[in-house]
């Protein structure tokens, strides 16, 4: 395994309980430290069921079923551990406090702009009030919106314009100092000028996290990327450098995809 892999993907298949067949069939796919990698592909291809696969947000509803090997690798000891071999709830807390997930629609919970940035800090047993205050702080900044609501953090954070509740959302996750952000199409619902906000927050933000993001907007993953993986009917067609994948794609399914004569 490479020494700039985070995740390494191995034959990894996922069923949905009740499903006929696997929706992610057998996927090899590297995550690479420090680098934006896209997942793009037609809806339904597997690609957000693949992403909410990388912190088990799938075992939130069970009877679904895992096979193959999702190897995290624990920065702290250099190995890698499969995060499919997790059973303890404990153990899934901590998993999703180092791969952190935004939503498509942001989801800030009802209580202040402060209190939804220290919410996950608290249950992760920080309770020195000072130290609280700097990671809210820290974390605010981080996510580029801090000046904007420096003056009013006991304000509830549904008074947010929907672009500062997404930016809100990306700093309660990285209050947490995730190693992998998981980005579930997080400027879809967003406007032009929002959407550029996250865009550069993604950019500076790869510089101390990995981040996988998911995206239908051709020209968001050309910008945004370092690699691109193409899914179709829950297989991974091609994976490689961003730039290979637009200028010179192996397969010719890629090429008409990026190249909008899909289908």
């Amino acid at each position: 395994m490479a020494k700039d892999v985070i995740m390494d993907i191995k034959e990894f298949s996922f069923k949905y309980k009740g499903a006929s067949e696997a929706t992610l069939k057998s996927i090899n796919l590297p995550i690479y430290k420090n680098r934006v990698t896209a997942l793009i592909g037609p809806s339904g291809c597997g690609k957000s069921t693949l992403l909410r696969s990388l912190n088990r947000i799938h075992d939130l509803y069970p009877g679904n079923s895992y096979q193959g090997e999702l190897n995290l690798l624990n920065l702290e000891i250099n190995t890698y551990e499969n995060i499919l071999d997790i059973k303890k709830e404990n153990d899934f807390i901590k998993l999703r406090q180092r791969v952190g997930m935004i939503f498509q629609k942001p989801t800030p919970f009802p209580m202040s702009i402060f209190d939804n940035v220290a919410y996950g800090l608290r249950l992760a047993k920080i309770k020195n009030q000072t130290e609280l205050k700097d990671r809210v702080e820290d974390a605010l900044k981080g996510a580029a919106i801090w000046d904007e609501v420096k003056d009013r953090l006991k304000d509830s954070a549904m008074g947010l314009s929907g672009g500062q509740q997404q930016r809100l959302c990306i700093a309660r996750a990285v209050a947490l100092k995730p190693e992998i952000l998981l980005l579930d199409e997080p400027t879809s619902a967003l406007d032009p000028i929002s959407t550029g906000a996250i865009e550069s927050l993604v950019s500076e933000l790869k510089k101390e996290i990995s981040i996988v993001i998911v995206t239908h907007n051709m020209q968001q993953a050309s910008r945004l990327s370092d690699y691109t993986a193409f899914m179709y009917l829950g297989e991974l067609i091609e994976y490689n450098k961003t730039d290979k994948i637009f200028l010179n794609p192996k397969e010719k399914l890629t090429e008409d995809y990026v190249t909008g004569r899909f289908g």
